[in-house]
């Protein structure tokens, strides 16, 4: 699959030409599960250049593929026809070239957004990978704590929700996304992660975020109503299908 985005965008006559690569799904077409393709597919959305996004089904690599980028599984992107592999630094390039005045800039301002949520997936792969029975209770008190912690910061205001002026203290931050109201480097990273957190372990454990982490969930709803996570999402079917045979089932 090969589509342009934003899909009625008008390319300018300075714009780079870049095509972004992500893993497809299960029918080879779609988008497949990988937070690292959404990683990128969300950065370029929200920067607000114009680009291609192929999707590509890693059964059959096609042959032009595999002279573009040999031994390179996606993402990956071409810039002006340079082709760049690595995900952390694709993110820096992008921030570095396509920058303000014309397009966003993405970083977060406070350094805390960049590492909330960072072990995260860790804990998750640990709980969903173990096949112990007597292990499990340990793995999702693990999986709970950390989820605890990025719903503690979430819920804490960032100095810019302080008004030291005023007489009120503000007790809890009602912000939409980890830095603020809008989507940084640091929700592109995260959100895809968090997603497959959620879907995963409710599909193969029965386990569910608790309702009464509301910085979290406040979070989650934030971003599953902006068309720069939903679009760049593979569905829920897709993501049970890639942890099929990653899930381990609990086995006496």
């Amino acid at each position: 699959m090969a589509l342009s985005v934003p899909q009625n965008g008008v390319k300018g006559d300075n714009e780079p030409v870049i095509e972004l690569f992500v893993k497809a799904g299960s029918d080879g077409e779609s988008i497949g599960n990988c937070p690292f393709s959404q990683r990128l597919f969300m950065i370029l959305w929200l920067k607000g250049v114009v680009f291609n996004v192929t999707t590509v089904d890693l059964k059959r690599k096609p042959a032009d593929l595999q002279n573009l980028a040999p031994g390179t599984h996606p993402p990956f992107i071409t810039f002006n026809g340079e082709v760049k592999t690595d995900v952390n630094k694709i993110e820096e390039f992008l921030e570095d070239v396509l920058c303000p005045p014309k397009y966003s800039k993405l970083g977060a301002r406070h350094p805390e957004s960049n590492t909330a949520g960072m072990d995260l997936f860790a804990k998750f792969s640990a709980f969903i990978k173990n096949s112990k029975p007597d292990a499990n209770e340990g793995l999702e008190r693990g999986l709970l704590k950390t989820l605890q912690k990025l719903d503690e910061y979430l819920c804490s205001p960032l100095p810019d929700e302080i008004d030291h002026n005023s007489m009120e203290e503000v007790k809890a931050s009602t912000r939409s996304f980890l830095d603020g109201e809008e989507m940084t480097l640091a929700d592109c990273n995260l959100l895809p992660k968090l997603h497959i957190v959620k879907v995963v372990t409710k599909k193969y454990r029965g386990f569910e975020i608790p309702k009464d982490m509301t910085g979290i969930w406040r979070y989650l709803n934030n971003a599953y109503k902006r068309e720069e996570f939903t679009n760049t999402c593979p569905s829920d079917k897709e993501i049970e299908i890639a942890y099929a045979d990653v899930a381990k089932r609990l086995v006496k």
